[in-house]
Order: structure tokens, then C-alpha cells, then sequence
């Protein structure tokens, strides 16, 4: 291999080392730096740089263990723990304005502002909590006719790749004690992961029936 090449697979290590830093999702961070890790210790052992050879497979020692550790902690309830709050409690309204710009981007009809009807009577609000960080919000509405029509089903950035807003459809007995018999998504989503909770869809919705 040239000295030209060995300095390209250096560059592209670094700079993936780089990239990796940018990222929000904890799970894209630790997945980029275990391949930048990998890809630079295979450069310094090229050059027989030892120290920092050893260093980088520490380094995806360490990625590959969070890495295990995240992906077991996906589908795992007992991680994180849903919270039903008042649509008008102080803590969901700072967490709703803390990420007002992000939720617009997902959900731009969506309004909780004071007096817009975002939220208010008939709606419903779960925080998804892991540990003591809240790491998304679902906001639900009763039509009235027995449909729950979600509203906002956000997750923070940092736990995107989670989708840990599917531990509210889960516990169904939040929706039966209401008297809802299904629950309807909003129409639009970007990569929804409902189909994997058994919802079907409809038109540009995802449907679910709430057992009796």
C-alpha cells in the first residue's frame, strides 16, 4: 500500500472520529466512533505507532460495550417508565418550550401555547422518562367517539433511535380506563414505527384497537 493511501485511511479515520462528535443520537455517536476507532487503529499499526494503536481498540472496546449495552435497553420496560401528567402541569409546558423549535419541525400543526388549544380539555399528556431525564412526550386527544387521536409523539434527539414513545401505546391500560377502543396517528409521519406495535395503516394513518 502506497504512503498516499496510508494517509487517506488516517484522514477519513479523523475525520470520521470528527463526525462522530457532531452527532446527537447516542446510539449514531457510538456506532461512527467504533468505526473511526477501528479504522484508526488500523492505520497506527501501519505505521507501528503502538501507544495510539492501543489506544483506539481500547476506545472500540469501550463502543462496542455501550453499543451491547443500548441496543439490550431498547425494547427493555423496565429502563424506561411512563408518567401520565396534566396537560397543563408546569413541568410537560417548560419541557414542551425547552424543545418548541425541534417539535416544529416534526409537528408544525401542532400548539401548546396558552389559549391555542394544543392542549387543554380532552387531552391527555405521558412523559417518557429514563431515569430522571425525559427523553419524549405524547400528547393524546378523546375525539369523543372512542378514538384517541395522538397529537405529538415526540422523542429528544438524543434517544431518536429508541422510539421509547412505543412504551405508552404498550401499557393499553392508560387508553382502556378512558373508554377508548383505538388510537389514531397522525397523518405524515417521518419513518413511523408503529407497524411494529401491531398498528395498521390506514390511509395516512396508523390505527391500533385497544383490547376490551
Amino acid at each position: 500500500m502506497t504512503s498516499w493511501s496510508v494517509q487517506a485511511l488516517g484522514w477519513a479515520g479523523s475525520a470520521l472520529l470528527v463526525f462522530s462528535l457532531l452527532q446527537a443520537r447516542v446510539l449514531r455517536f457510538r456506532l461512527l466512533n467504533l468505526v473511526a476507532s477501528c479504522t484508526l487503529t488500523v492505520f497506527n499499526a501501519m505505521l507501528m505507532v503502538w501507544p495510539m494503536v492501543a489506544m483506539n481498540l481500547v476506545i472500540a472496546g469501550i463502543n462496542v460495550w455501550f453499543i451491547v449495552r443500548l441496543v439490550r435497553e431498547r425494547g427493555d420496560e423496565k429502563v424506561y417508565e411512563v408518567v401520565a401528567v396534566g396537560p397543563d402541569e408546569s413541568y410537560l409546558q417548560h419541557f414542551l418550550k425547552v424543545q418548541a423549535a425541534d417539535i416544529a419541525r416534526y409537528f408544525p400543526r401542532f400548539d401548546a401555547s396558552p389559549g391555542t388549544g394544543g392542549l387543554g380539555d380532552g387531552r391527555s399528556a405521558y412523559l417518557v422518562e429514563r431515569g430522571n431525564e425525559t427523553v419524549g412526550v405524547v400528547v393524546v386527544r378523546d375525539s369523543g367517539d372512542g378514538i384517541a387521536r395522538v397529537e405529538l409523539d415526540y422523542v429528544t434527539p438524543r434517544f431518536r433511535d429508541f422510539s421509547p414513545g412505543e412504551f405508552v401505546y404498550r401499557s393499553s391500560g392508560m387508553f382502556r380506563g378512558k373508554g377508548i377502543r383505538q388510537i389514531v396517528t397522525p397523518s405524515g409521519m417521518v419513518n413511523p414505527y408503529y407497524e411494529r406495535l401491531g398498528f395498521r395503516p390506514e390511509g395516512d394513518h396508523w390505527v391500533a384497537d385497544v383490547p376490551a
